[in-house]
């Protein structure tokens, strides 16, 4: 199991939600933040929260629907100095339920695909090569479980997108020490889960970090963040390298 104590890991939506709870996890792993959120203001409670565990931490801020935004916030977080071992892509939109499906604006995709498919490729190709000169990276893009639903026909496409680029990319990573998962932390109670969610936003926990724990050299794994509910860490990891990684999640 890798040690990520003095690391530094990127969360893109750190201000609440999965993004909140997988910044105070790692946190108490030792592990330094940079905590993502549209506006400032928004982390500046997790940021005292995760330095009062003893770890240093800093705030970015982008719209990500905006590229130049996103470039800047990259710029900005090497202008810091800081290497960046472990990224979380946490953050997400779900524009809308359309129940009149066969008329989804183009506009649904268009914003759905910039903020959780654009942007991600966008972090993960200034990042990822940085990781591979340095011989360490890990990086854990949440998907999503949301099937046969043409009413959410944006967020799935865009969440189809990203898997199909995750998985891509890791036949390239595969057998180095930069390791690409994906994760998918369920049907929780969150802003965009919304309160009829099955499960408590808790329940991620260790599941939705175990991707950046794994030490096999194995890229492209899906890992569900609820099979691993109520584990210890070290647990959750052993189980997570005996998932065989998969060309495309199905």
């Amino acid at each position: 199991m890798v040690n990520i104590q003095g690391r530094w890991a990127l969360i893109t939506g750190a201000s609440r939600g999965v993004g909140y709870q997988t910044a105070i996890f790692m946190a108490q792993q030792g592990c330094n933040l940079i905590l993502h959120s549209r506006d400032l203001a928004h982390t500046a409670k997790v940021e005292q929260e995760v330095k009062a565990l003893g770890v240093e931490a800093c705030c970015v801020h982008a719209e990500l629907a905006n590229h130049d935004e996103v470039a800047a916030m990259l710029d900005e977080i090497e202008a810091k100095g800081v290497a960046v071992d472990i990224v979380f892509n946490n953050a997400a939109v779900q524009i809308a339920y359309r129940t009149d499906y066969w008329n989804t604006p183009a506009e649904d995709f268009e914003q759905s695909f910039r903020i959780n498919f654009i942007s991600v490729a966008t972090i993960c190709n200034r990042l990822i090569p940085k990781m591979l000169e340095r011989g360490f990276g890990r990086v854990i893009n949440t998907t999503s479980g949301i099937k046969n639903e043409p009413e959410q026909a944006g967020y799935a496409a865009s969440k189809a997108a990203l898997d199909k680029f995750t998985k891509d990319l890791a036949s390239r990573l595969d057998g180095t020490d930069v390791i690409i998962s994906l994760t998918d932390p369920g049907w929780c109670r969150t802003d965009l889960g919304g309160p009829n969610a099955t499960s408590p936003v808790e329940s991620v926990i260790p599941g939705i970090a175990v991707g950046a724990f794994v030490d096999d050299k194995k890229s492209g794994r899906f890992l569900h963040a609820q099979n691993f509910t109520g584990m210890t860490l070290e647990a959750a990891v052993a189980k997570a390298e005996t998932i065989e990684a998969t060309p495309y999640v199905i």
